[in-house]
């Protein structure tokens, strides 16, 4: 064990032994910030030591999806299921031992499905080349937890993993802002009510960052540690579809029992084909992706390959997709759809599209 470990362990065990309430919040908010300013310490520690080392793989297709698991939960045959790739299933541990992509078609959409390595407790601390394998999932735009069916308590443990490494699954991004400034102390301005933090904490958490001047606004009611990972550069939050498999072999009652503690997993059984094609569409759906279809100069839409880009995207997005001039020469462009007030309406960078709109970009030439 490392000393910035060792000291981490200390710090967690005052936090367990001090009471929790109003008095102390400030000292626990200084404790926390020092947790993550170590954790980053070691992550960073980490990663220039193995480098070169990694799982990652090249991006493709529409959007990235990782099938994250322990070992021997049906990854490989749910990848050979929802994909065109021949991933190695076996039933035993350790069966894929690299990272074996794939693309699924749906909806005109391409999207790039990764088996990566199980994971095991410890995955993070670098357990079975755990960090490597993990760092695989912060570049992805989805990631599917795959859970045995009899062994369901391997959630706890994988969400405890990539939250290890700063993943922050199905969580947005703190609306938190803080800006430094030279002098003139902290001006703490909130948009809503606070009742999970207060001045004094915020102040505590941010004279640990070294940060004694600044404007801090808050459009949200932060907790504590929602505050910390605001401050935290390498947060990625990654939204997660949790999968139940091999309800094949289980009996009912005892998945009527794990649906009502699992209300929003989808169960399924990879090997028998149950439940695999709403999989398909649990995927697209929760990859937020929309269907966008491009009109060239002087000539009709093209309504048979769309262009699939994520919800909220805006045409600075769109025309960063198509050609890397394209927002350099930006002129203006004209949208048919359900984003604009009438047919044909001239819009800037900033208009957000939506599912099914019809774009024509127009270049200064």
């Amino acid at each position: 064990m490392s000393a910035a470990e060792d000291r981490i362990k200390q710090i967690e065990e005052e936090i367990k032994n001090t009471q929790k309430n109003k008095a102390t919040s400030h000292h626990i908010g200084k404790l926390k910030a020092q947790i993550a300013q170590l954790k980053e310490k070691i992550e960073k520690r980490n990663s220039s030591g193995t480098k070169g080392e990694g799982f990652l793989v090249k991006k493709s297709g529409d959007s990235t999806a990782v099938l994250l698991g322990f070992p021997s939960v049906g990854k490989s045959t749910i990848l050979n299921y929802l994909t065109n790739a021949n991933s190695k299933v076996g039933a035993y541990e350790f069966t894929t031992l690299d990272i074996v992509p794939g693309i699924m078609e749906y909806e005109d959409a391409k999207i790039q499905i990764l088996d990566i390595p199980g994971i095991i407790k410890g995955a993070s601390k670098g357990k079975g080349k755990g960090r490597e394998i993990l760092s695989a999932t912060r570049n992805a735009d989805l990631i599917i937890m795959v859970l045995d069916v009899f062994q369901p308590e391997h959630m706890d443990v994988i969400l405890e993993e990539v939250r290890n490494i700063g993943v922050r699954p199905n969580e947005k991004k703190p609306k938190v802002k803080v800006s430094k400034k030279k002098m003139g102390g902290l001006s703490i301005v909130s948009t809503v009510e606070l009742t999970h933090i207060d001045e004094k904490t915020i102040h505590s958490i941010l004279s640990e960052y070294g940060i004694h001047s600044a404007d801090v606004v808050l459009r949200e009611d932060v907790t504590i540690d929602r505050f910390i990972d605001a401050m935290e550069p390498n947060r990625a939050y990654i939204p997660m579809t949790i999968v139940v498999n091999k309800i094949d072999i289980a009996t009912e009652e005892h998945l009527n029992n794990l649906k009502k503690k699992l209300p929003n997993a989808l169960f399924v059984s990879a090997d028998d084909g149950i439940m695999m094609n709403e999989l398909k569409e649990r995927i697209f759906v929760d990859l937020d992706l929309i269907r966008l279809y491009l009109k060239p100069q002087g000539k009709k839409a093209d309504m048979d390959e769309p262009l699939i880009i994520r919800k909220g995207s805006t045409i600075e997005d769109v025309a960063r997709k198509l050609h890397r001039d394209f927002v350099k020469n930006f002129k203006y462009a004209k949208v048919w759809g359900e984003s604009v007030k009438f047919p044909g309406q001239k819009v800037g960078l900033d208009h957000v599209l939506s599912d099914h709109d019809i774009v024509r970009i127009i270049i200064k030439k």
